[in-house]
């Protein structure tokens, strides 16, 4: 293997160890300084006094699950790899989709790169939409890659993930999709992999379900990063170079009494614009919207041709809580999105609201719990930490730096 790789325009190196990348979903700062402040996290606690670095880095923008987490993957953000979303306005076809396919990445990753460049790789994902993504040019055929999603790990295989019913290897049943145990699942994943197959490049990317229901400090948030600290104390005792981070963060968008603070784009645009000129999508669609109705704070608007983008920029931005309104040339310059995959308008809004379409488009059905969710500016800022020290760069640093600094450490 090459001693330094060039991969999307960024250096990587060999990794003189275990280089161990955890995407911990919604992880904002808060639920650590909580857990650590209870005492709940001795493992994370102990890395940081023995040298480890802790930080806060951006996240990409819009500030969810896929766009994050292609960009960790891929080292760069949504304008070089493509995947903008979890769904999207697909300008092939005019359907709106969800951007879960290989077929929407515009860029290898570096999980890939260091396959192909004789690595062992590992990546485990909480959800199946994102593990063929995290998998799009590994090739686990030949025992050199293992990747496979905990929510299918029963289904694993050989030929396609690297290791057969991953679930039976692990000894525990597949967690339910809806669950904190699905994260843990993915992190107890971490340490045997690592313990049994060895590989260079190991990523751990969980779920947010915990994240979407508790706050932080709440005790059902301190146990599950309690069981997260148990899961790091497994991976820091095999001599590894770890980088944690998080693809968003995470804040509460609901009234005193505890009912969701949405603002409803759609009927909005209908009064300033008129009836069918102006479609809004909503990017953190996907198959798990139980936990958050598809409400977040990010939206793009698709004008019809002729409708008056002045206006309707004018009429969003004056609505209390919208904090952005960007015409679809200032919104790719300022968040690194592609033009051809976000509409006319990209709106944002602040921390304690969230974006809707029509409030009769949304099953709130499953929200069991006051909302929380994320996707706007306010949710960009997320944990960085290592096991080792670092100095971070002048202008910040950014989520997907992760695996740059964990194959580069020591500079």
């Amino acid at each position: 293997m090459p001693t330094e790789l060039q991969i999307n325009g960024r250096g990587y190196r060999r990794p003189d160890r275990h280089a161990v990348v955890i995407c911990l979903d919604g992880c904002e700062p808060a639920y650590l300084d909580a857990a650590l402040a209870a005492g709940v996290m001795p493992a994370l606690a102990g890395m940081l006094a023995a040298g480890g670095s802790r930080h806060l880095a951006r996240s990409a923008m819009p500030s969810f699950t896929n766009p994050n987490n292609l960009s960790i993957a891929c080292g760069v953000p949504s304008a070089v790899h493509g995947i903008c979303g979890n769904f999207f306005l697909n300008p092939d076809t005019g359907q709106a989709v969800m951007m879960n396919g290989v077929e929407f990445l515009r860029a290898p990753t570096v999980f890939a790169a260091f396959q192909q460049a004789g690595a062992r790789v590992a990546v485990v994902t909480a959800k199946d939409k994102l593990r063929a993504l995290m998998g799009a040019g590994l090739d686990c055929s030949r025992g050199g890659a293992v990747c496979f999603s905990a929510e299918r790990a029963d289904q694993a295989t050989r030929a396609v993930n690297g290791i057969g019913d991953a679930a039976l290897w692990l000894g525990q049943p597949v967690p339910p999709v809806y669950s904190g145990d699905l994260s843990l699942f993915v992190l107890q994943a971490g340490v045997k992999l690592l313990a049994e197959h060895r590989p260079d490049i190991l990523y751990l990317s969980t779920s947010d379900y915990i994240q979407h229901k508790h706050a932080p400090g709440a005790d059902e948030a301190n146990a599950f990063m309690a069981g997260v600290d148990a899961a790091l104390a497994g991976l820091l005792a095999q001599d590894i170079r770890l980088v944690l981070t998080a693809d968003h963060g995470m804040k509460p968008k609901h009234r005193a009494d505890g009912s969701p603070n949405v603002i409803y784009l759609a009927p909005v645009l209908e009064a300033a614009l008129g009836a069918g000129q102006a479609r809004v999508i909503l990017p953190i669609t996907d198959p798990y919207v139980a936990h958050h109705g598809a409400l977040g704070s990010f939206a793009t608007v698709y004008l019809a041709p002729g409708a008056d983008a002045a206006a309707a920029a004018a009429t969003l931005a004056a609505i209390p809580g919208i904090d952005t309104v960007l015409s679809r040339a200032e919104a790719c310059a300022r968040f690194d999105l592609p033009p051809d995959r976000i509409g006319d308008l990209v709106v944002t809004c602040s921390a304690d609201w969230a974006l809707g379409t029509r409030e009769e488009e949304h099953d709130l059905s499953g929200l069991d719990a006051p909302l929380r969710s994320h996707g706007g500016l306010d949710e960009q800022v997320v944990p960085f930490l290592a096991s080792f020290p670092i100095a971070p760069p002048q202008d910040g640093l950014r989520n997907f730096d992760a695996w740059q600094v964990a194959t580069s450490a020591g500079d």
